[in-house]
């Protein structure tokens, strides 16, 4: 569940389609500004009710580390 949500998110911002993001693809590959990780992090933590702390967001290199981030900052 958590990974479609971030795929809708993901795909919105760079402006691709979530047939491409998978559990393995890496942020470094879409070639996103700074803008446009700012725009994941606050997509991801508006649509989970979520805060991902700024330490954290800066070692999410790829969608299966988001996810996790996800998934334990909602276990808290």
């Amino acid at each position: 569940m958590e990974f479609e949500k971030l795929q809708k998110i993901i795909a919105e911002v760079l402006n691709i389609n979530t047939d491409k993001i998978t559990m393995e693809s890496t942020f470094v590959d879409a070639h996103p500004d700074s803008l446009d990780v700012f725009q994941i992090i606050m997509g991801i933590e508006d649509t989970f009710d979520i805060q991902i702390p700024e330490d954290a967001a800066e070692h999410i290199t790829t969608v299966a580390e988001a996810v996790e981030q996800i998934q334990a900052a909602k276990a808290q």
